[in-house]
């Protein structure tokens, strides 16, 4: 009994030192990103320290006042662009998911299989196509061409779909509508209430992926006070070399980093608070 319980103890010994040594290195590029903004460009090109440096507003202020990149207006198209691309993603790929989850019409295995189907076609392919449809709608060179086609997303419908047919019970649905409640009401006042958690976090990634979006913005976006985070950033390391400042550069990262822990942080709440509430089953 004494060599299982102290088997035990050293195997969880070793989970643990295994997960210390995997958030160290996960961290360790974050800890060199918030060091590297507080040092100058010279002491960047010494090498590495992990000491702070005492440049981290001057670094600021060099960044904020660069009029060649409005790295503050930047910041704001980023959660703007983001923010609607979360919400736009989530809510109607959870409608389309419901809508083909609970309702049997003709046709409904296609209309599954064709989404599934689209879910296989990377971006890049349809760029051309897509560059045209704006151009003839007026919609280049404006911020709501980036985050109007988020409410195509197969992905996300895909997920949401398979949290459907564990976390959504056809009786919730069928006594919500015995009460009287209709479609509509069913689905924002019962179905979206129990998908937060998965909701929660397809917008975590729906954010994080429009975020981190240079493509799509590099094609559409021309105007300068129209640009978004991840084109700022290629903008500043593509300057010449005697305005080049990996300070600014460290900054400009560091900033664009601290909206995504917020909404983290703030959405993560919703995911822990669906995984210890449980699941309602048939």
């Amino acid at each position: 009994m004494k060599s299982q319980s102290a088997s035990l103890i050293l195997r969880r010994n070793l989970c643990y030192i295994v997960l210390i040594i995997l958030t160290i290195l996960s961290l360790f590029p974050f800890f060199i990103l918030i060091i590297n903004s507080t040092r100058s460009h010279n002491q960047i090109q010494l090498g590495f320290s992990v000491l702070p440096g005492v440049s981290f507003i001057d670094n600021f202020k060099t960044l904020i006042t660069n009029d060649n990149i409005p790295v503050m207006r930047g910041l704001v198209n980023s959660v703007y662009v983001s923010a609607m691309s979360a919400v736009l993603t989530t809510y109607f790929s959870c409608m389309t998911a419901y809508g083909i989850y609970m309702y049997r019409f003709k046709g409904r295995q296609f209309s599954f299989r064709f989404i599934l189907l689209v879910m296989m076609v990377p971006a890049q392919v349809s760029a051309a196509g897509f560059l045209k449809l704006l151009t003839r709608l007026g919609m280049m060179d404006k911020l709501v061409s980036l985050y109007i086609p988020a409410i195509a997303a197969p992905v996300v419908f895909f997920y949401l779909y398979q949290a459907m047919e564990s976390t959504l019970p056809y009786s919730i649905v069928e006594a919500a509508r015995v009460d009287g409640c209709n479609e509509f009401r069913t689905f924002n006042e019962v179905a979206i209430p129990m998908m937060k958690p998965s909701i929660a976090v397809q917008a975590i990634f729906a954010f994080v992926s429009s975020w981190n979006n240079y493509f799509t913005p590099a094609l559409v976006i021309s105007t300068k006070t129209k640009k978004t985070v991840p084109i700022l950033i290629a903008e500043l390391r593509s300057a010449d070399y005697q305005k080049f400042n990996m300070g600014t550069v460290y900054m400009q990262i560091f900033l664009s980093i601290v909206p995504l822990m917020i909404v983290y942080l703030f959405l993560s709440r919703s995911i822990i608070a669906g995984v210890t509430a449980g699941g309602v089953k048939e």
